[in-house]
């Protein structure tokens, strides 16, 4: 029969160098973002070079650890999870925006914005139709560049680290330390660039570091039930492209608005929590993870 009784070792192992690799490929550009204190770089931003290392650390630990490249979860699963992970950001996203405009936390619509998006598409056309078509375009073909980068993270933290923790840890401490981990990758970014909305850095990182903790539990509901990475990929393209790409732009700061709004302010995590809250409380729904050593590491005893 098969001895598995090295299979936890062996996980960690998996884990370890995981993260090892993981930061050796971000240093560079964490410096690079600290030196000059933005996330642009050019042609290529840095955002974009330091949002793939997650992935290119997975298929390299994948290599040297002897795991299957298709243990990634590269199966599209059932589309009703897709859909699901489509539409879950731009609840929680949505939500806190709203009161935010009723409120007068924040005014709907910043004008120049949607002047500069007529200008540029050649619209000769009323700001409302002009708003619209825009979050048409954006919600639909920009979700394919919006994937293209969320896809680099997602095959790090969903492909293979969360499979990889759920083997050694339940749902809540897989989502946990998922937390922990995402956040501090973040960290340099949000603490010495210009990766925030211009809030008090205190703010900014409280809320960031909830809200991430929030969506790993999210995040990690849909990978284990799923079996699919392709919902994480669809979740936190979602994510960025609703709030940094469409709700926040069109938000008029009123002086303190950087206190709510975005990642960085104080509603969306909130409205966060809360969904987290619910994926939790369905966590017994999910299947259970098995910890099987590699096959190039099972012995056979008679």
């Amino acid at each position: 029969m098969e001895n598995t009784s090295i299979s936890k070792p062996e996980t960690r192992k998996n884990v370890a160098l995981y993260l090892g690799l993981t930061l050796l490929f971000c240093l560079p550009v964490y410096y690079m973002c600290i030196r000059t204190g933005k996330l642009g770089g050019g042609a290529v931003s840095y955002a974009t070079i330091v949002m793939w290392c997650p992935a290119i650390a997975a298929l390299l630990t994948c290599r040297l650890r002897g795991i299957p490249i298709s243990s990634l979860g590269w199966k599209w699963g059932l589309t009703k999870y897709q859909l699901l992970a489509y539409c879950i950001p731009l609840l929680y996203a949505l939500v806190p925006y709203l009161v935010i405009w009723i409120s007068g936390a924040g005014g709907f619509y910043n004008h120049e914005f949607v002047a500069e998006i007529g200008k540029g598409m050649g619209w000769d056309l009323p700001d409302g139709m002009v708003i619209v078509l825009y979050v048409l375009l954006m919600s639909s073909f920009g979700m394919v560049r919006s994937v293209g980068s969320a896809l680099g993270e997602e095959i790090g933290w969903r492909g293979f680290l969360t499979p990889q923790l759920a083997k050694i840890n339940s749902y809540t401490g897989t989502s946990l330390w998922m937390g922990v981990i995402w956040s501090l990758y973040h960290y340099p970014l949000l603490l010495f660039s210009n990766y925030n909305t211009g809030g008090p850095k205190w703010l900014a990182l409280t809320s960031f570091t909830v809200m991430i903790f929030a969506c790993c539990f999210i995040f990690t509901w849909f990978r284990l039930k799923s079996g699919s990475l392709w919902t994480a990929a669809i979740l936190h393209a979602s994510h960025n492209l609703f709030i940094q790409s469409i709700f926040t732009p069109l938000t008029v700061d009123k002086g303190h608005t950087n206190y709510y709004m975005d990642e960085f302010g104080i509603a969306v995590p909130i409205a966060t929590v809360i969904v987290a809250y619910y994926f939790w409380r369905r966590r017994k729904e999910l299947p259970e993870q098995r910890n099987e050593p590699p096959v190039s590491q099972t012995t056979i005893t008679t």
